[in-house]
């Protein structure tokens, strides 16, 4: 029996995330996301595929996020036709952000080809349709943690709980035949101690290999409640002189999380009584559906749902799926904290929100998530004096605040305890990641006797 791994995203990376696991003749794909990035590589890198879908037995996802699950109505589109494993609240969570990521690009081409059309320039085309998106979720099956299946001839699946985002997993395959057993686990993305809402991440046992992230594979994150304090802090500032707070958020999770630190800071008083919008229809409906998955959450926030007290219910906050709501909420001059996705500044209503109001010295943009290198997003976060906004140029005037301490993602501390309790390994596999984070994850884990690789993208490895 031969087993090979194929790295077809996310190597090198922390966006695309698939990679192909083939057991003899069969081949199994561990997620199937989306690249994200300038839009000649999004669409290019994101059509272009070294591998036949139609020849696919099994797919397993780990969560929902874009760039795990996004490009799964493509795949479906060219030729995908197996069932997809995942957890029920990645099932659900996956219908919504899918379909929202079909709208986001019609929309997004539409506009784009506006100005196109006037400047004689060539016309955009959406990757996938928000109806196409919507088809793709008749294929997944639903899967409860710790639950062993057969995913294919002596291959068998588990998930286990990955503490990232509502849902979210690590992969475990076991795969047997006469001659020997092969245990590889699938970290990637891995979660963090102690995060409000979310259960631990559960480390996995007697693995041979192991396929894990390393988006901070090389830095160290500050303790989640300074998230608190950092947020109070800066809120403060901004309404004082009279600003609007802009926080490019992810939809799933970090949104959520923003509310829970919210909700504690409004009921302690220490921050102003300011209008709260979460601008986007879907961050809308992600929020509802943490009430329906409360088996998903941790014991504390379970507890206090059961109490009425909902951390996303605060009186000053108003949830906005209508756009022109979203349109008026530039022309209009009070200090507000506006929450809207993308969260790395690529597409959604944030755009717009950053069109009108970046150039304004009194407005803060907050960034609380990862922004991923060729972003609009990284751009913001290094201060770049001019940035480009559906082509037009604008000057970065508005206060930038980063607050790392929101990362969904282990630090290098929790990758390195994480690896510790999965030993012995007979190879890890660093993925996810930008380079220089990867290499030096892999520089102390090889200080410390293991065997790690960075593979290339749409790299074949052969598991002994």
């Amino acid at each position: 029996m031969s087993v090979k791994v194929k790295f077809l995203g996310g190597a090198k990376t922390v966006t695309g995330s698939s990679h192909l696991i083939s057991v003899g003749n069969t081949d199994i794909l561990l997620d199937g996301g989306l690249f994200q990035g300038h839009r000649e590589a999004f669409y290019k890198t994101n059509t272009t595929f070294h591998y036949n879908p139609r020849t696919i037995k099994a797919m397993v996802l780990s969560h929902a996020h874009i760039d795990h699950c996004g490009n799964i109505p493509n795949l479906i589109k060219q030729g995908l036709r197996c069932k997809i494993y995942t957890t029920s609240a990645t099932k659900d969570l996956a219908d919504l952000m899918l379909v929202d990521s079909g709208k986001i690009q019609e929309e997004d081409v539409r506009y784009v080809n506006k100005i196109n059309r006037r400047m004689g320039l060539p016309l955009r085309k959406a990757l996938y349709t928000a109806k196409e998106a919507s088809k793709a979720t008749r294929i997944f099956r639903s899967i409860s943690y710790n639950q062993k299946f057969c995913i294919a001839k002596d291959i068998f699946a588990t998930i286990v709980d990955a503490g990232h985002i509502l849902g979210s997993g690590i992969i475990i395959l076991d795969i047997k035949d006469q001659d020997r057993s092969l245990r590889l686990g699938y970290a990637v993305d891995l979660g963090r101690r102690n995060l409000p809402l979310l259960n631990n991440p559960v480390i996995p046992q007697g693995l041979d290999y192991l396929i894990l992230e390393s988006t901070y594979g090389g830095r160290l994150h500050r303790p989640i409640d300074e998230a608190q304090s950092k947020l109070r802090e800066t809120i403060s500032r901004a309404v004082k002189r009279g600003g609007k707070v802009l926080i490019p958020s992810f939809t799933l999770e970090r949104t959520q999380e923003v509310l829970y630190f919210l909700n504690e800071l409004l009921k302690e008083k220490i921050i102003p009584f300011v209008p709260i919008y979460v601008d986007s229809p879907l961050a809308t409906n992600i929020t509802d559906l943490f009430k329906y998955h409360l088996d998903f959450l941790n014991e504390k926030t379970r507890q206090a749902f059961k109490r009425g007290d909902n951390p996303f219910e605060l009186l000053n906050l108003r949830f906005i799926r209508d756009q022109k709501e979203s349109k008026a909420l530039n022309t209009d001059k009070r200090p507000m904290i506006i929450i809207a996705g993308s969260g790395m500044c690529e597409s959604g209503r944030i755009l717009h929100h950053l069109q009108n109001n970046i150039e304004d010295t009194r407005n803060m943009i907050l960034v609380v998530g990862y922004m991923a290198q060729d972003t609009l997003g990284r751009r913001i976060v290094e201060k770049t004096p001019f940035v480009k906004i559906f082509g037009v140029e604008y000057e970065l005037n508005a206060e930038v605040v980063v607050i790392n301490s929101f990362s969904g993602h282990a630090d290098q501390t929790e990758l390195l305890d994480f690896v510790s309790g999965c030993l012995p390994l007979k190879r890890i596999f660093l993925v996810h990641g930008e380079l220089e984070q990867s290499k030096i994850l892999a520089d102390i884990l090889t200080q410390r006797a293991q065997a790690v690789y960075i593979p290339d993208k749409d790299e074949e490895v052969l598991l002994n």
